[in-house]
């Protein structure tokens, strides 16, 4: 979209295969506007995927066929990987693309997080997608051919308070996709990052706290000012943000069609405004400029700061 609209116009190509797909994180969101979108292409066989908890209601949106599946996959679960990987070699001989879109967030100050809560949050965002990475990888260097697609984040890019191991999470994924283009580039596998802003949808309620952040702590805590404020800055974003679910799948599909895509693909006219501020405003000059626009964070901690001046 936007600035790469011109350059996935000209690099598609004619498919004369069906590519095997496998979509993780499909029960709501992203995932699952993109379930639906390959759901409806005959020349895909796809493979998508959510929490067994979760999973009745993908299984109830979409009826299996020979081209098309649901299985249950925790990300963080060495046992339902490889059951996934290994089922879907055994019936297809191959997977031709990844899509790493599985996620979690916690709103959550940094000093309020625990050990087990930064565990979950980079196993679901970091440590699930390398493993599933590292299991199609040998199927795909055989192949000399393959995709694969990690969903982060525009907090990939730039932090925000409150969200710090979220946008650890997406810095790793980013990271470790820079240099995983590299590795496999001369296998002929592509490696491509979508950085998605804010989307309109109801994702901001379905954040994890940890044990310090949740709602009836916070308003109690030295941090207050950081969560009253943030929580519906965030919210009020979303709501305002005209990109949507459907419109990142959209730009997911033009990847799978796409000859050598390049790694990074803002996904939001607010992650392209992030994407040229990281790479032409100097990081002293930014950092204080974005913590002034933040909602009365002039005042945050006024109440409780022990600061010399």
């Amino acid at each position: 979209m936007f600035a790469w609209r011109y350059y996935f116009k000209r690099k598609n190509k004619f498919q004369t295969y069906k590519p095997v797909i496998v979509v993780t994180g499909c029960t709501s969101g992203i995932g699952a506007a993109a379930a639906k979108l390959l759901y409806a292409k005959d020349n895909y066989r796809v493979v998508v995927t959510g929490r067994a908890a979760s999973i009745s209601r993908l299984s109830d949106r979409f009826k299996e066929t020979e081209r098309f599946w649901v299985r249950p996959l925790d990300v963080t679960s060495d046992g339902d990987r490889r059951k996934l990987i290994d089922e879907i070699l055994k019936k297809w001989g191959a997977i031709d693309i990844l899509v790493n879109n599985a996620g979690i967030s916690y709103r959550s100050v940094v000093e309020h997080m625990t050990a087990k809560d930064e565990f979950l949050q980079m196993d679901t965002n970091y440590f699930g997608p390398v493993e599933l990475i590292r299991l199609v990888l040998p199927s795909m260097r055989e192949r000399g051919r393959g995709k694969i697609i990690n969903v982060s984040s525009v907090s990939g890019m730039l932090a925000m308070p409150t969200m710090a191991s979220y946008s650890a999470s997406k810095y790793a994924l980013e990271g470790l996709s820079e240099s995983l283009w590299y590795e496999t580039k001369p296998f002929g596998i592509d490696v491509c990052l979508i950085q998605p802003g804010f989307i309109h949808s109801n994702s901001f309620r379905n954040v994890y706290y940890s044990e310090l952040s949740k709602p009836d702590k916070a308003r109690t805590s030295d941090y207050r000012d950081y969560y009253t404020n943030m929580a519906p800055f965030v919210a009020r974003l979303m709501r305002m943000s005209f990109t949507r679910p459907e419109s990142i799948a959209k730009l997911i599909l033009k990847v799978i069609r796409t000859q050598n895509p390049p790694l990074w693909i803002p996904a939001s006219l607010d992650a392209w405004v992030f994407f040229y501020l990281r790479r032409w405003v100097p990081r002293r000059l930014l950092m204080p400029l974005l913590f002034a626009l933040l909602p009365g964070a002039r005042r945050w901690g006024k109440r409780f700061t022990n600061r010399r001046d």
